[in-house]
């Protein structure tokens, strides 16, 4: 609870609101001209032509192979080309003419072994190096020989690279490989990561702007907790985009970055919740739009049992996991967490979503969980986690206590963990929820002790997008990848084989039957609980842009699609509307909004000395 504000007289309390007043005005000026993004809005009626996103999560490192939230990843997109690119509506490899990658042919020998690319003439980095053959192998190598891990699912199976000339790679495996076509491997320059080691591109080296890159943009500063500013690269193969400086402006609040949009300070949004998703929905000369992306959320929880671990031993037992299922209503979740913009899932494939074939498996009827909170509690019972006096205890008759961290970067993730700890309650659970930001939730699951890794954390809620292929999503659940991209340290040998096999069939319909064994392994143990498949929310200005266009086709995200070079058409395609203007981010609108602020600052201390009212606190 607040302390009350002590009394004071009258003609102090006015000053010192005309004082407020008069900073906040200078105040606001100040930031607008120094600590925001450094151009205008949207400019496309003459001079330089910008276009300024909201985002609510900042990359967290700009080396692609530290990196790994998704605003790292679409900078990476639109700034490193891929070796095989897709076709942007229908996502599926793209050669000859219609080639969006480095490569422009490719073939495999009859055993599936060996794959020999042709790679474009006239490509050249941002630097004017020319990009060949050489940068394709060292790439793959470089990843290979320092396991550098936010790639090397994409590298299985592969046993070295080799440039047979300046425009033929040839691209040597072990066995069969399934993806090659379908994953994105970000092509970096030879000439700057040779002297660089294996060592520091996987734990120091910043890769700080402006770096060298070989998109249709290049990534030329990065103003922590503000901005990253990208302009055109003049020199990109493709041609240049429209779109002269692109700024990636970072807010803290959804509310504010959606007000920014409506004023025309931001061109676009993405990230946004359902309050301001129907806001935006029918404004005039914006669109809004809600996607049903290849991805999934889930509650995860601690089973690593390879070594030291700090999380809440309980949580290793399949049957603890198993019952927890049954307290979880999907329904529910979809309904108040994500405003509908959500569906109930069931596995970390997405429903829906593939086709020929299908790799997502539907739980009959008979296996798949519901909800039901006394269920739950039977099991538990069963398992040997009984309630005494209300409270659930282990096997050794100790309480159970477990922490559950949302995300502070996602609201929803924030509800979401307010319902599930209710549901655990009721269980007799003792839950302890925490709000982590990205970073710290990151360095807590990865926590070593004395050189060992040491998962810190029993539960949290988090979320991925899945590729292309789904080998990706399904390797992170490996025992191999403990310690690199799995999170949960799950482990299971039957799952691992099943996953090598997969990895090297190559006939689809033999492949999704691997692949259906997999989920239902992961959905039996439970390592997570995929609670929903949520949409994407995003909204961009349709009065002063033309261009648009959606990936995959008509379904999909506009501004930010998820899949390599994909991510980065649509910045190709988006160009001004002849004669439409925009509002400088720099011009008077801030300066008002300042003056008014300053006003109803005054306004509001002779209201609080004359009503003589206490602050309240609010307690969630």
């Amino acid at each position: 609870m607040t302390r009350p504000r002590p009394r004071t007289t009258l003609v102090l309390l006015l000053i010192a609101g005309l004082l407020l007043a008069a900073g906040l005005v200078w105040g606001i000026g100040s930031a607008t001209a120094s600590s925001a993004s450094p151009s205008a809005a949207a400019s496309p009626s003459g001079g330089t032509v910008v276009y300024k996103v909201g985002i609510l999560t900042e990359p967290d490192n700009l080396n692609p192979f530290i990196g790994y939230v998704w605003s790292s990843y679409a900078i990476w997109y639109l700034t490193y080309e891929p070796l095989v690119g897709y076709n942007y509506g229908t996502l599926t490899p793209a050669k000859g003419a219609d080639a969006t990658g480095l490569a422009t042919d490719w073939s495999v020998t009859p055993d599936g072994k060996t794959w020999t690319f042709t790679i474009r003439k006239g490509a050249t980095w941002s630097d004017g190096v020319p990009l060949t053959a050489s940068d394709v192998a060292f790439t793959y190598n470089y990843i290979i020989k320092n396991n550098l891990t936010n790639w090397t699912t994409y590298t299985q199976g592969i046993k070295q690279a080799v440039a047979v000339n300046d425009t033929t790679v040839r691209i040597e495996c072990s066995q069969p490989k399934a993806d090659m076509l379908s994953v994105y491997v970000p092509i970096v320059p030879e000439h700057v990561w040779s002297k660089i080691s294996g060592k520091a591109a996987a734990s120091s080296y910043p890769n700080t702007p402006p770096y060298v890159s070989s998109g249709p943009f290049k990534c030329v500063e990065w103003k922590k907790n503000s901005y990253v500013k990208l302009v055109a690269n003049d020199n990109y193969w493709r041609g240049r985009p429209h779109i002269d400086t692109l700024l990636f402006d970072y807010y803290t609040n959804a509310d504010t970055m959606v007000q920014d949009l409506k004023a025309g300070t931001i061109d676009g949004c993405t990230g946004i919740l359902d309050a301001q998703y129907r806001q935006l929905k029918g404004q005039p000369g914006i669109e809004a739009r809600t996607i049903r992306t290849n991805g999934f959320d889930e509650l995860a929880f601690n089973t690593y049992s390879s070594g030291p671990s700090k999380g809440n031993p309980v949580l290793k037992d399949v049957k603890f996991r198993q019952a927890l299922n049954w307290a979880i209503d999907k329904d529910r979740i979809c309904e108040l967490a994500y405003g509908g913009h959500a569906t109930p899932a069931t596995t970390v494939i997405t429903a829906d979503y593939y086709k020929d074939p299908d790799w997502h498996w539907q739980p009959s009827a008979d296996v798949k969980y519901g909800f039901d909170i006394a269920k739950a509690g039977q099991l538990l019972d069963a398992a040997g986690y009984p309630l005494k006096n209300g409270v659930r205890v282990d096997k050794q008759g100790k309480p159970i206590t477990l922490r559950l961290w949302s995300r502070t970067e996602s609201m929803t993730s924030q509800n979401v963990g307010r319902l599930i700890t209710g549901w655990f309650r009721r269980l007799g659970l003792k839950i302890t929820l925490q709000t982590m930001d990205d970073g710290s939730l990151s360095n807590a699951i990865y926590n070593k002790t004395g050189g060992k890794l040491d998962p810190d954390y029993d539960m949290f809620l988090w979320g991925w997008y899945s590729d292309l292929d789904p080998g990706s999503i399904l390797s992170f659940f490996t025992t191999a990848q403990i310690g690199n991209q799995s999170d949960c340290g799950y482990s299971n040998p039957q799952y691992d084989q099943l996953f090598n096999e997969q990895a090297r069939t190559i006939d689809p319909t033999a492949r999704k039957a691997l692949i259906d064994q997999m989920q239902q392994i992961l959905y039996r143990d439970s390592p997570y609980i995929v609670t929903t498949y949520s949409n994407d929310l995003e909204a961009f200005n349709t009065a002063k842009w033309q261009g648009y266009a959606a990936s995959p086709a008509v379904i999909g995200n506009v501004l930010f699609p998820p899949y390599g070079n994909a991510g980065s058409e649509n910045f190709l395609l988006i160009r001004p509307k002849v004669g439409a203007t925009t509002t400088s981010s720099s011009g008077s609108t801030p300066l008002i909004a300042a003056v008014v602020a300053g006003v109803l600052i005054v306004v509001i201390v002779v209201v609080f000395v004359v009503r003589g009212r206490r602050q309240r606190s609010v307690e969630e």
